[in-house]
């Protein structure tokens, strides 16, 4: 009804900095971008090989869990992963399945980690994307590198960012739901907990006792209890895969579900919101929806 497509469209080409904005910044529209990263020395260079060379045992933070699931709910908690600081060659080891575990290894950490903890793969990228910094007239908060196992999943959720993510090897699997999809989409509040590694090599679940409740999205969007939440059926999500070479722009306060490859490799570059009016119009909605339910 709000005139989003039914499907995540394609741009063949990277559009100037007035057409992105105009036809995709500006009505809060994805789009999968052809031919923007193409000249990226990364699409050809990253193998396994050159990160062990150029990167090697260098120690780098990676998410740990024994499900896949960092930043999730579960038993009712909000769980984050061990942040396992380890050899990037002990890492990759795991990932190219040289080395079994029982455990989920995923470097995701979201702080800027390819500029701050990979800095010898930055010269294979870009450090921004310049028809974006200019359509925006900023450049990006943080730029991001994800290297993991296939059965690492991003639990549903939405950031405050207008998002390029860049698939450099292997694919990136999307479910998205627009921002006007939020009275369908359940919001509880949890304590926040992290994994923690007990001395036997299991894992245990402990609280952060000093730390506020943490809003989050129970719901799996691939298999969802509509008995639980039954207004979960009216919503519209769309599913998209992201190739090697391909960019995804991802709007500012879609939801989005993520799963990949074995082994695929992006980066991605956050650039902070615009908080006008559509920032506005989705807060009222997201208390609109918080009320109703009270009633």
């Amino acid at each position: 009804e709000l005139g989003w497509p039914e499907s995540v469209p394609y741009l063949d080409r990277p559009p100037s900095p007035l057409e992105f904005y105009r036809d995709w910044v500006s009505p809060n529209k994805p789009c999968i971008i052809r031919n923007a990263i193409s000249h990226w020395p990364a699409l050809k260079k990253w193998t396994s090989a050159y990160l062990r060379e150029v990167v090697g045992p260098k120690v780098v933070s990676v998410a740990v869990t024994p499900n896949g699931y960092a930043d999730a709910v579960f038993q009712d908690r909000f769980v984050m992963p061990e942040e396992r600081q380890m050899p990037f060659t002990d890492f990759l080891d795991i990932v190219e399945k040289k080395v079994t575990s029982p455990n989920v290894f995923y470097v995701q950490k979201q702080c800027s980690n390819l500029t701050e903890e990979f800095l010898e793969l930055v010269c294979d990228v870009q450090p921004d994307i310049p028809w974006m910094s200019e359509a925006l007239g900023k450049k990006p908060d943080a730029v991001n590198f994800w290297l993991g196992e296939s059965a690492a999943v991003t639990s549903l959720h939405k950031d405050h960012y207008e998002n390029l993510y860049c698939v450099v090897s292997g694919e990136k699997y999307f479910l998205l739901h627009p921002p006007s999809d939020r009275p369908f989409i359940p919001y509880e509040l949890y304590q926040p907990a992290t994994y923690h590694v007990a001395e036997d090599g299991s894992f245990e679940i402990v609280d952060e006792k000093t730390a506020e409740k943490v809003p989050w999205i129970p719901l799996d969007p691939l298999n969802p209890d509509l008995e639980l939440y039954p207004e979960y059926a009216q919503a519209k999500p769309l599913q998209c895969t992201v190739k090697a070479g391909e960019m995804l722009y991802l709007p500012s306060l879609w939801f989005h579900h993520v799963q990949q490859s074995h082994g695929c490799i992006a980066v991605n570059y956050w650039y902070d919101m615009e908080y006008d009016i559509k920032y506005s119009y989705y807060q009222l909605l997201d208390c609109l929806t918080k009320t109703v339910k009270m009633l």
